[in-house]
């Protein structure tokens, strides 16, 4: 066959399988989204009536988790997003077949049963399997594997998020590391089919939230929230590292298991935000009135929660768990930024808007946590569907992210070493 036929015919099977990507992420991330986001309300509506129950679904379902593990899918452990990059390291490390309803199974109950992280690296490894199938499966050349992977994990994230520019982005900045014409044609295509597929079905984005202006003499208070945030950003990459080095490494399953839950219970019982992925609990932060803040979170409760957040993320993680730091960090961002807020309208009567601090703070501790600062402006702004603070938003994410990177230059993915 000529050669520019061949080419031709590679660019037409490498479109092709990026839409279907695009169309079987979509409806996987989807679904995993609802069921969890339906579950996890019932299951945390239960628990605050019978307190037991935050000892007890986190025991039920890190149990169950490690059943399946051992009875379906191979005995062996998820090591989230650290699996992409050991797949495209080596090209003979396939994803196989069964990370799909591993990550997608795991995932779900680790949710629903009280475990305080999210989905979103359980979706994200769960789509790149789907990528890295339909590249064996398509039989397309081995040079477009990872932008195969990278498209398929662009969908997921647009899927999750509802933003394609979040998606192409964090396929870009934690994923691919870099660009080139042909995985930029094969990311488009398949975040641009989930973003088709949003609007499609009509999906809302996960919180409703009226922001109308901010003030320019805010700017160096945001540079404030920036630094603040690439701090715990920091300290929820070194608790989780902690944890996994101290806990996860352990031979004695139910021990992990009984570790885990003992941390996990007593956590939930002090404070339910905790519960799961923390949406629940951070689309009620946005509904309060103005001036209900301060009445509804004192701030020493605010910096209680963000603080305990980073060692029950940490403690789900270990005792096997599935999730990464994704949700966490969202959280984390809420809280800390509501409680710089109060602090700064409280103490020094700075006048600044508490609901734009925590929109800020979202994403300047998730970029902290990643070291992807447009990732996470694009995520957050495809959260709110609201673009009024991309400056304060770009600016306090880059000052978390160097601010991290100059403290402690990783992240939980590519961290290798001991913590101590």
């Amino acid at each position: 066959m000529h050669k520019g036929n061949k080419a031709k015919i590679e660019l037409l099977k490498l479109t092709g399988v990026s839409i279907l990507i695009g169309l079987i992420c979509s409806l996987l991330g989807f679904s995993l989204k609802k069921i969890t986001e339906h579950s996890e309300h019932s299951l945390a509506a239960l628990a605050a009536l019978y307190p037991v129950l935050y000892f007890v679904f986190p025991l039920a379902g890190l149990s169950l988790i490690y059943v399946l593990r051992q009875q379906l899918f191979k005995k062996k452990e998820n090591k989230g997003i650290k699996e992409i990059f050991d797949s495209l390291k080596n090209k003979e490390e396939k994803l196989p077949f069964y990370k799909i309803p591993s990550h997608y199974i795991n995932g779900f109950l680790t949710v629903i049963s009280g475990g305080s992280t999210g989905i979103e690296v359980s979706t994200v490894v769960a789509t790149a399997t789907v990528g890295s199938l339909a590249h064996e499966k398509a039989k397309i050349h081995l040079a477009f594997r990872k932008e195969i992977m990278c498209a398929a994990v662009a969908s997921g994230v647009t899927v999750l998020f509802g933003s394609p520019l979040a998606g192409i982005l964090f396929a870009y900045e934690v994923i691919s590391k870099r660009i080139t014409k042909f995985s930029l044609l094969s990311i488009l295509l398949a975040a641009g089919t989930t973003w088709g597929f949003e609007k499609l079905v009509n999906d809302e984005p996960l919180f409703t939230i009226n922001i109308h202006s901010w003030h320019y003499y805010a700017l160096p208070y945001f540079v404030l929230l920036g630094l603040i945030a690439g701090l715990n950003s920091v300290y929820l990459t070194r608790c989780v590292l902690f944890f996994k080095n101290k806990v996860a490494t352990m031979n004695n399953y139910a021990l992990k298991i009984a570790i885990g839950v003992a941390i996990l219970g007593c956590s939930l019982l002090a404070f339910p935000q905790l519960y799961g992925d923390g949406y629940h609990a951070m689309g009620g932060l946005f509904q309060l009135p103005a001036d209900g803040f301060s009445l509804s979170y004192p701030l020493v409760v605010l910096i209680a929660i963000f603080l305990l957040k980073p060692i029950v993320t940490s403690a789900t993680l270990s005792a096997g768990g599935d999730g990464g730091v994704f949700a966490p960090s969202l959280f984390i961002g809420a809280f800390l930024g509501l409680a710089v807020a109060l602090l700064l309208n409280n103490y020094f009567d700075a006048g600044v808007i508490p609901v734009n601090f925590m929109v800020v703070g979202m994403a300047a501790v998730l970029s902290g946590s990643l070291h992807a600062p447009y990732t996470s402006v694009f995520l957050v702004l495809g959260l709110t569907d609201n673009y009024v603070l991309l400056v304060p938003i770009l600016i306090a994410s880059l000052v978390a992210k160097f601010t991290a990177k100059y403290v402690f230059p990783y992240t939980v993915y590519s961290y290798k070493g001991v913590v101590a």
